[in-house]
């Protein structure tokens, strides 16, 4: 399974949050550590955000801080919200695709259940089981 890069920036991007997690940590910090632009990292942001994972303050000392305990954000949940809108083969998408074998395919079965065991998996592991160890105070993040 392939996690399309916008999970993968929010999975890093919630690992660094976890990492000192009562601490905003504004959008131009994440994006100089995750070398993402800040329109790409917004995008992440706002759905998160609408999804109460984490939460945003305007002004000094403003950022995006965890809207909860990471030991209560579990990873499949993460991926699901992130992935939405993004299926695993065509198929599986809302149209059903233009599968020329759809009505006889043994593949497509097999599928769901490999993409479900690997969310369940998924579900066993929280935020916390991967924080980023936080960085020491004297290092300076840049790339």
């Amino acid at each position: 399974m392939r996690l399309t890069s916008f999970t993968d920036f929010g999975l890093r991007m919630l690992m660094r949050m976890a990492a000192d997690p009562s601490r905003a940590i504004s959008t131009a910090e994440l994006a100089e550590a995750l070398g993402l632009s800040r329109n790409h990292l917004a995008k992440i942001i706002q759905h998160l955000a609408r999804a109460g994972l984490i939460e945003t303050r305007r002004g000094g000392g403003g950022g995006a801080v965890l809207a909860r305990p990471a030991s209560e954000i579990r990873l499949g949940q993460v991926i699901r919200l992130l992935e939405e809108g993004q299926p695993l083969v065509e198929c599986f998408g809302a149209d059903g695709g233009a599968c020329s074998i759809d009505t006889r395919c043994r593949l497509k079965a097999r599928l769901r259940s490999a993409e479900a065991a690997f969310l369940t998996d998924l579900d066993r592991s929280t935020l916390a089981d991967i924080a980023l160890p936080p960085l020491p105070k004297n290092l300076v993040v840049s790339q």
